[in-house]
């Protein structure tokens, strides 16, 4: 049984949200919000390091303040992923909260972000509630993108607007989930996407934030998922990190999809949080994971092991930074570092 206390946990608050996403089928599955977690319900989390509060939409939870409230009683520092399409909400939230952390969820310029969010004006609700946030103070805010089908080029307009900003900026690539209520989200047209990723890792390893390399390395692990390769270091989910869905069951991840694989480590409703993650039904999910047929790549699993294993992305980031000062390119040259993980982890050529 696992003795080690986890580090960071996501908290899906809700899969209500006024969005009408390409990606996600959320909106037409949303949760009743009689049925969804209570406040005092994570009272029983242990100390961590971070907490991310996502959904569906955060703040379309009339109780969130309260929410904010007993998770910095958990961890110091609570980034809560959003839409931003309640710009007010937002605002006052981070008034009685200034040091928490905002990411603004935006897949592209003002006609490319409506295309693919489904709602006409949620690239100008989002900006303009990152303008007030930087206005008032706030310095853990940002984009976050998800790059899908045809919006890459817009993604490099993305990060340029965050630098000249001053915001973080934040990537994932299209995938599948239990909760997104979809299967067949691909990226069809990749050389296109990857050679736009290229772009972006060549221009964070200019940057002088050794943070920066490191975002390029975890955006060299995307080029490498959307390309079909293994993950360049193992899944460890469920071990150092953890999710929450609105109804209080707590899982590795959220990149479960039932038709390989879907199990929970228990329900903070029916045990304490320190008995389910000590348990013998734990134990067998983090087995499930050290064989989950998967390749995601994510940050919410993919950065604990980038820190575990650090010599791995800490290495190539200092090669490609020389590479970077010589004027060279980088080398995207993925690797599958052996740490000891099991071979059959990310084998998608089992039958399934």
């Amino acid at each position: 049984m696992s003795n080690i206390y986890p580090t960071d946990a996501s908290i899906i608050l809700t899969y209500r949200c006024p969005m009408r996403c390409k990606m996600c089928n959320i909106w037409q599955n949303p949760t009743d919000k009689a049925q969804e977690i209570r406040p005092e319900e994570l009272e029983c989390l242990p100390k961590m390091k971070f907490i991310n509060l996502t959904g569906g939409e955060p703040f379309i939870r009339e109780d969130l303040e309260e929410i904010v409230r007993v998770c910095y009683t958990k961890a110091p520092r609570i980034v809560i992923s959003t839409s931003g399409w309640f710009e007010d909400r937002v605002i006052a939230l981070a008034k009685k909260f200034p040091n928490i952390g905002i990411r603004i969820s935006i897949e592209g310029l003002s006609q490319k972000n409506d295309e693919l969010r489904g709602r006409e004006g949620g690239f100008d609700k989002g900006l303009r509630t990152l303008l007030r946030l930087k206005e008032m103070g706030l310095k853990d805010i940002g984009f976050g993108c998800t790059v899908s089908n045809n919006n890459s080029t817009d993604m490099l307009s993305l990060y340029l607007l965050s630098k000249s900003l001053g915001m973080e900026f934040a990537t994932a690539a299209f995938h599948n989930s239990y909760y997104f209520h979809k299967s067949d989200n691909e990226i069809t047209n990749r050389k296109q996407v990857c050679s736009d990723f290229e772009t972006l890792i060549n221009w964070q390893l200019k940057e002088n934030h050794p943070k920066s390399w490191f975002r390029a390395f975890f955006n060299m692990g995307l080029i490498n998922y959307i390309n079909g390769g293994r993950r360049p270091l193992p899944c460890e989910a469920g071990s150092m990190n953890f999710f929450i869905d609105p109804y209080g069951e707590v899982y590795p991840c959220n990149g479960l999809e039932c038709r390989y694989w879907k199990e929970s480590m228990g329900n903070i409703r029916n045990a304490d949080f320190m008995d389910i993650w000590t348990s013998q039904q734990a134990e067998k999910v983090r087995s499930m994971v050290r064989r989950c047929p998967k390749n995601c790549w994510m940050v919410g699993t993919a950065s604990p092991v980038m820190h575990r294993y650090i010599k791995h992305p800490a290495m190539w980031a200092i090669k490609n930074k020389l590479r970077s000062l010589q004027g060279k390119p980088a080398c995207i040259d993925c690797k599958v570092y052996d740490v000891g993980q099991d071979p059959q982890q990310g084998d998608l050529r089992e039958k399934f």
